[in-house]
């Protein structure tokens, strides 16, 4: 199983069914697709073996001029995200779209509390 192919795939889908105005709100959001972050992204010891996903730069409220060096980007985790599915595809393809959602919450400026309200903590 090509679990890379399955996680574009899903992320495709996931942006195709966005309301136009949400997916232009998105427009300079980049999404990556990473095997498991680095141990430099820990923050502590273990804090980070189970990272599904990660938002990074500046969120779509701050400028694009802002101090911030790196463009705004989702990274997912496919490795993490497999692991979390216990290998099953159709699984997997949710947890890809829950993490997708949950990230482009933070890009939107959500706090964790925000996206347990949306169901996506």
């Amino acid at each position: 199983m090509d679990w890379y192919a399955l996680a574009d795939e899903e992320v495709r889908t996931v942006y195709r069914d966005l309301p136009d105005d949400l997916r232009t709100c998105l427009a300079r959001l980049t999404v990556t697709l990473d095997s498991r972050p680095a141990p430099s992204e820990r923050s502590e010891p273990g804090d980070r073996d189970g990272l599904l996903g990660l938002f990074t730069g500046p969120g779509f409220a701050e400028s694009e001029d802002s101090d911030m060096p790196m463009p705004a980007a989702i990274r997912l985790f496919v490795e993490n995200l497999r692991d979390e599915a216990r290998n099953d595809p159709l699984l997997f393809r949710q947890e890809v779209r829950t993490t997708l959602l949950h990230e482009f919450g933070h890009y939107l400026g959500w706090d964790e509390s925000d996206l347990a309200a949306r169901g996506l903590a």
